[in-house]
């Protein structure tokens, strides 16, 4: 049995997100908050979050052994983009790209220990 939590419309990059990724995907919930809690990038805080979320989502929805869960798979896709413009020289505009993302973490009961 599968449990997913989404955070949709993160201010950051999905490219940022997907370096912590590869860190903690396929490896228990408990060392994966470990691990997770450790890193200083902003990004690792906001997987972190969303993690928990999955953990308590199993624990009241699909009453699954929260001991027992692995972090089956995380994605970080990408949301909408907010175009800004900041004033340059000679009267001239350069456009600022905000991107955003939306992340899912998937937890499954027990495969792929590693």
């Amino acid at each position: 049995m599968e449990v997913r939590a989404l955070l949709r419309y993160a201010r950051i990059s999905p490219q940022k997100v997907r370096k912590i990724i590869g860190a903690v995907k396929g490896k228990p919930v408990q060392k994966g908050l470990e691990i997770l809690k450790f890193l200083p990038q902003k990004s690792a805080g906001l997987v972190e979050k969303i993690v928990r979320s999955a953990v308590a989502n199993a624990d009241q929805n699909a009453n699954l052994d929260v001991d027992s869960l692995v972090i089956q798979n995380i994605t970080a896709d990408q949301g909408p983009v907010q175009k800004r413009f900041m004033a340059r020289a000679r009267g001239r505009g350069t456009r600022i790209v905000k991107r955003t993302s939306h992340i899912t973490v998937v937890l499954a009961e027990g495969a792929g220990v590693k």
